[in-house]
């Protein structure tokens, strides 16, 4: 079968939009559904049902993607497999972080050691760099556990422990250490509820016997910081984070009690083909954070 039919197909069913998809692939959209229209009478069958404008998978299109994807795994791993065979030196890898500050010095001592190899970090939530590893749109994804999928390996990097962070006039500002069941009363800023670490907050409070309710939610640690030293709230953030964090106005309390303590791991496919430059970041991510707790 034409690789190129193959092309068109996985355009239109990520795109589930034939003029969207016409676009991406630089042709027209007559000449897209005339292939399509090909593709489905090789097979016997369609691939796509058309209900109004909407465009959906039908149950053998849904087959056919599933193979068409493997197909295109296998010639990229073939491709890596040559390029290792020729003895490439060069390569590029892109990784889904839960937050780049858990990279940030690994990546500086990776680069002054294999300066060849291209590093592309995106701060992505833990599921969608789930999601993104099984499409292989990532090589390697930097998360909190637990990330419970049987397609991907798991390498444990470290321990990251959390603290309570306020305004240095907060009337906790001087407290050497709080508790958990302290933060009931307290005017908190948090992650949204999506972000893995709102949520390991919220289970603890909810084991803990209450629900944190906070005033404001946002979507950066950056943001949270400046409310913060503002003194309109108090927040939580890991140690990792606040390590290279040198602020004058803000206080980082340890939380006693408290069962934030979670591991950091690297994740990735475990049907992939491990080349040098996925080998050389596996080692190093290793070797540089070997027994590290924050």
């Amino acid at each position: 079968m034409d690789l190129r039919l193959l092309e068109y197909f996985l355009a239109v069913s990520e795109e589930l939009h034939f003029t969207k998809a016409a676009e991406k692939l630089g042709i027209s959209q007559p000449t897209l559904s005339q292939q399509i229209k090909i593709l489905e009478d090789r097979l016997g069958a369609k691939i796509f049902k058309r209900v109004g404008r909407k465009v959906y998978m039908s149950d053998a299109g849904n087959i056919l993607l599933k193979h068409t994807l493997r197909i295109f795994n296998e010639l990229e791993h073939a491709q890596t497999e040559i390029n290792e065979f020729m003895g490439l030196k060069r390569g590029k890898l892109t990784i889904g972080c839960s937050g780049s500050h858990l990279l940030r010095e690994f990546v500086l001592s990776f680069h002054e050691q294999y300066p060849g190899i291209q590093l592309s970090i995106l701060e992505l939530p833990t599921e969608e760099t789930r999601i993104r590893l099984l499409k292989n749109e990532l090589d390697l994804g930097i998360v909190y556990m637990p990330v419970e999928d049987d397609q991907l390996e798991t390498i444990p990097l470290f321990f990251e422990k959390f603290s309570l962070v306020v305004s240095s006039k907060h009337k906790l500002s001087n407290e050497p250490f709080v508790k958990l069941e302290q933060l009931k009363k307290v005017p908190m800023i948090l992650l949204a509820k999506h972000y893995i670490v709102r949520q390991f907050i919220d289970n603890d409070c909810k084991e803990a016997g209450f629900v944190l309710k906070p005033i404001l939610e946002l979507s950066t640690y950056e943001s949270l910081l400046h409310l913060v030293s503002l003194n309109l709230g108090a927040t939580i953030l890991p140690k990792s984070y606040l390590a290279k964090i040198n602020d004058g106005q803000i206080r980082e309390i340890p939380i006693v009690d408290q069962k934030l303590h979670k591991r950091v791991a690297a994740i990735y496919r475990k049907d992939i083909f491990i080349d040098k430059p996925m080998k050389t970041l596996i080692n190093h991510l290793s070797q540089n954070f070997e027994k590290k707790i924050f």
